[in-house]
């Protein structure tokens, strides 16, 4: 069946399936199926994040990287790759890719970690980081399953499907700062504030950033801009999904290109939340995925082993 080139990603609401309504719970099931299935981005409305929170949390991050980058790296531990913490300018570069992203970011993990999970690192200087950061992260990850359990339904799983493969998973709540361009002309070929590239873990929910500059690439190859109405959050699918549905649910490539030479010397914040399986979750593609139209892409990987091969592409882990 020829899929539709869409010229922005279709939105949903999300009470329509906790509405306690069939159909209208049916529907949202095929609907979210459906854009996963295209162009691997929707966007959701009636998330579970209040618009107060969304600003306290924007207020928080900015007084923080607003910092001076001294400050700033007392919080950068290396031996942790990436995983929590503030991780510095220069420090990602995206597979494929030659020329490290321009941004800075500080990552935010399980608020009650367990086993061998790495504990949170909070700024001292900006208390209020460590509450908002950690508010969120709650919410989105409830968000999260629930989307998840739709996703299931969709792939005619049982709706509890993922609910064991998340539960006090390797989620991260990334803080993202994409720092001013001083200097337009001095800025090195081919660099931008993140190249082209697909998300690592299952999905990822994205509240509106503070500008735009998000593109994700079409079925034939178009780049077509996103932008999150004030009311919304984007959720688009990442590789690890990709891998278990054997590219039925689609991984979409996405970038965020420079801003135009006026606009340079700004700053630009973003915060998606990128929901992770545990580590010993089975990424082995579903039976029900494969077919002789589709056949089996993917080699059998956990996804700890598939985090830990990524965090290795992308310059964070030696």
């Amino acid at each position: 069946m020829e899929q539709a080139l869409l010229d922005e990603i279709p939105s949903l609401d999300l009470a329509d399936f906790t509405s306690g309504d069939p159909e209208r719970k049916a529907k949202f099931v095929q609907e979210i199926g459906k854009a996963f299935n295209n162009i691997g981005f929707v966007a959701i409305k009636n998330h579970g994040l209040t618009e107060e929170l969304r600003v306290k949390l924007y207020d928080a991050v900015q007084k923080f990287f607003y910092q001076p980058d001294e400050l700033k790296k007392k919080y950068e531990f290396p031996e942790l790759a990436g995983q929590r913490g503030y991780v510095g300018k220069g420090k990602e570069t995206a597979k494929g890719h030659s020329r490290p992203d321009l941004k800075e970011f500080y990552h935010v993990g399980q608020p009650a970690p367990e086993g061998d999970m790495y504990k949170n690192i909070f700024p001292a200087e900006v208390p209020e980081f460590e509450t908002y950061t950690s508010e969120v992260y709650k919410t989105f990850e409830n968000t999260g399953k629930t989307l998840l359990s739709a996703i299931a339904l969709y792939l005619d799983l049982p709706e509890d499907y993922f609910e064991a493969k998340v539960k006090n998973g390797d989620s991260i709540l990334r803080a993202l700062h994409y720092f001013p361009i001083e200097n337009p002309d001095a800025l090195p070929e081919g660099a931008v504030r993140a190249a082209a590239h697909g998300d690592i873990n299952l999905i990822t929910l994205l509240m509106g950033a503070s500008a735009e500059g998000l593109e994700v690439l079409r079925l034939d190859g178009k780049w077509i801009p996103v932008t999150a109405l004030p009311d919304q959050i984007i959720i688009n699918v990442g590789d690890m999904l990709d891998r278990l549905t054997n590219h039925k649910l689609k991984s979409t490539i996405h970038r965020v290109v420079n801003p135009p030479r006026e606009k340079m010397k700004t700053s630009r914040f973003s915060i998606p939340f990128f929901m992770h399986a545990r580590p010993e979750t089975d990424l082995t593609c579903l039976d029900s995925c494969i077919d002789v139209n589709n056949p089996r892409r993917y080699e059998n990987m956990t996804a700890g082993e598939f985090l830990d091969e990524r965090l290795r592409e992308l310059g964070l882990k030696k």
